[in-house]
């Protein structure tokens, strides 16, 4: 009797519907968030400005965000990308009304100064989160209607040019300027890889330059964070006091840290441990290699939305290619300004670490990002094998 080939009776391996290593990755970055989050605030919430929970109090609302973003990414996982691109205009046009209702008096949170919350009860919304991914909903389905005029700058770049800046100055009015260079790195990135022409590129590129720039030479608290940032141990208990405070931490984790939980600068010595320096905590706690294993998680994502969108691109499907190459400029750019404010090589913005630092509006749009990474993905893979999107 002749013998039947293993390979003959094993089950064919099928390709599965959608990317399950960058699914788990993500998990695996939003239970890391909840360990590091807990670590990093337990001193402030035992020191009585936040009370309820005691030393539990942000841990308790991360899992709860956590909870809120993986259902949210789970539902809108399900839409798919076509009708996010009917949505796209009347989304980006809510989230201007949003940041809008921000600077109205009485309506939104102040804190340190700044207004850029809107309380609805238990917990405060964050306008400019959710309008990063409206941008790049938006930006996405300009870029693919206005193909034909990628040349133009009246009918091309510039009524983009225009929402974005409506969007910056509703930014920098409340103020968020790291939220408007966000924004405008992910408008400006779509529009250059849907194909605008490259000369109005650098053009329009030196302008929003030369714009940063007087940005910051006329805002006085502005000026002095460059300032602090340049030397921070010239005026290390003023000007330089957070970047002082961040470098000693990475200072002290060295290569593998002085242990998870054991974080001195934690004590309030670092400001806002838990939320836009929360790497400098995981720097002290976990050392290089921890530190190193978030820059790697980073550049993975990065780098699988950089080849989703351009698998995407290959089956002609230039509206969702651009989404998914949108969301690896946003977390990938966002990431990078986090990281270099924590090591001293840009200055301080009030930038979380995506998907990491404590903040419910922050996780919940990174969700809905990764979400909707992963629905481009499933749907490329669906058209391979030769079914419907």
């Amino acid at each position: 009797m002749t013998a039947i080939p293993f390979e003959a009776v094993r089950p064919a391996r099928t390709m599965p519907d959608y990317d399950r290593a960058l699914l788990w990755l993500a998990l695996l970055m939003i239970a890391f968030s909840v360990v590091m989050v807990y670590s990093a605030s337990i001193a402030i919430a035992e020191g009585g400005r936040a009370t309820g929970y005691r030393g539990h109090f942000y841990l308790v609302r991360q899992c709860t965000f956590a909870l809120i973003g993986l259902l949210a990414a789970a539902v809108a996982f399900q839409v798919p990308m076509s009708a996010w691109q009917r949505a796209a205009p009347w989304l980006f046009t809510f989230g201007i009304l949003l940041l809008a209702l921000v600077l109205v008096p009485g309506v939104s949170r102040e804190i340190n100064g700044a207004r850029r919350w809107l309380p609805l009860g238990v917990f405060n919304l964050q306008p400019s989160e959710l309008v990063k991914l409206f941008a790049v909903l938006y930006a996405a389905d300009y870029t693919v209607r206005k193909a034909g005029w990628a040349d133009s700058l009246r009918r091309g770049i510039g009524p983009m040019l225009v929402a974005m800046l409506l969007v910056g100055g509703l930014l920098i009015l409340q103020p968020d300027y790291g939220a408007f260079v966000v924004v405008t790195l992910i408008g400006m990135g779509i529009l250059f890889l849907g194909g605008m022409n490259w000369r109005l590129f650098a053009g329009v590129l030196a302008l929003l330059c030369v714009g940063f720039l007087l940005l910051i030479v006329i805002s006085p608290y502005r000026m002095q964070r460059v300032i602090g940032f340049l030397d921070p141990w010239a005026d290390a208990y003023g000007k330089g006091y957070q970047l002082s405070h961040a470098l000693i931490a990475f200072g002290r984790g060295e290569w593998f840290g002085v242990g998870l939980g054991a974080s001195v600068e934690k004590l309030f010595y670092l400001p806002e441990a838990h939320t836009d320096f929360l790497l400098s905590v995981i720097a002290e706690e976990l050392g290089f290699a921890g530190v190193l294993g978030v820059i790697a998680a980073f550049a993975w994502i990065s780098w699988r939305a950089f080849a989703i969108g351009a698998q995407a691109a290959r089956l002609d499907r230039p509206y969702a290619a651009l989404v998914a190459q949108g969301v690896g400029i946003w977390i990938s750019a966002q990431a990078i300004i986090n990281m270099g404010v924590n090591m001293g090589v840009l200055p301080t913005k009030g930038l979380t670490l995506p998907l990491l630092s404590y903040g419910g509006s922050a996780l919940v749009a990174n969700c809905l990002a990764l979400a909707l990474l992963l629905r481009v993905d499933s749907e490329n893979r669906r058209l391979i094998k030769g079914m419907p999107a």
